[in-house]
């Protein structure tokens, strides 16, 4: 089996389990395929196997036929992974080195346990949904997509904005407000969330709109369909506003015009076998737990 490896920085605590890692994958005698930015961070703290290569890019990764990605870092890592991958639609895996990690599951003590089970084959691919935005102005290096949400942001001034929301044409709201958020189902444990949006299971096949601090308090997260055309329209004080996918921004000029979709294609998860979303909303959110003792 040929694996890569991704990840950012990490904190030194953290050199001994993926110290673990490499080691499992050179014991088994893994084809290894190390993100050069990536290696060059681990070389003064770790041993890399010495039969390991490095990447750069997605081609790079699809010539060499990988079959999986671990991702090591936090949620946030995945995020950038996805950038790096795109549709090559190589699975991946992310081992916990952040906090919460609702993508990033597999924390230190489960290294050798999910390793074992990639390189036996026995997991399946959880398919994740994205969103596609479309504007005249924004890039975002050729790959506009997003797998938690895309949000609207004021950006230099306190003054709240008015985003002009569309669903398939028709008006449905103009939202005043610190921003909106339209999210994912897998982002619906993400900023939305901490909005005040619901949780949807990652299966469901919609999106979620929810404001940011709106300033009437009866305005509330709504959930559409993703087969629906979102259009934004973005007005206040100020010339230039933020759009945000993910982790990544760039400026919006005022009453510049957004559409989103979902995109054509979805990114591949691996799941290993007992894994739920129940089980994972349980240990993340400690639900069920009684803390008054």
């Amino acid at each position: 089996m040929k694996i890569a490896v991704y990840g950012k920085k990490f904190n030194d605590n953290f050199i001994p389990s993926v110290q673990f890692l490499f080691n499992k994958l050179d014991v088994k005698q893994v084809e290894l395929l190390v993100y050069e930015t990536f290696a060059n961070f681990v070389y003064p703290k770790i041993h890399l196997p010495s039969k390991h290569k490095v990447f750069k890019t997605a081609e790079e990764l699809k010539e060499q036929n990988a079959d999986i990605v671990l991702s090591v870092g936090g949620d946030g890592t995945i995020l950038d992974c996805i950038t790096l991958i795109r549709q090559t639609g190589i699975p991946i895996l992310g081992i916990n080195t952040g906090r919460l990690g609702f993508l990033s599951s597999i924390s230190r003590e489960e290294i050798g346990h999910a390793i074992t089970h990639v390189l036996e084959q026995n997991y399946s691919i959880d398919e994740r949904s994205l969103l596609h935005l479309e504007s005249e102005n924004q890039s975002f290096n050729g790959f506009p997509f997003a797998l938690n949400e895309i949000t609207l942001n004021k950006k230099d001034s306190s003054s709240m904005i008015t985003v002009h929301t569309y669903i398939d044409g028709e008006y449905l709201n103009s939202y005043w407000a610190d921003g909106l958020i339209v999210a994912t189902p897998t982002g619906s444990t993400a900023y939305s969330l901490s909005c005040g949006g619901p949780i949807l299971v990652p299966g469901a096949e919609n999106f979620i709109i929810t404001p940011i601090s709106p300033h009437n308090l009866n305005v509330r997260p709504i959930v559409v369909c993703d087969s629906s055309k979102i259009t934004l329209r973005i007005e206040g004080r100020d010339e230039n506003f933020l759009v945000a996918l993910d982790s990544r921004s760039e400026n919006i000029g005022t009453k510049e015009t957004i559409t989103i979709t979902k995109a054509n294609f979805k990114v591949k998860l691996v799941k290993l076998p007992n894994e739920s979303f129940n089980q994972t909303l349980r240990n993340k959110l400690m639900w069920g737990m009684d803390r008054r003792n």
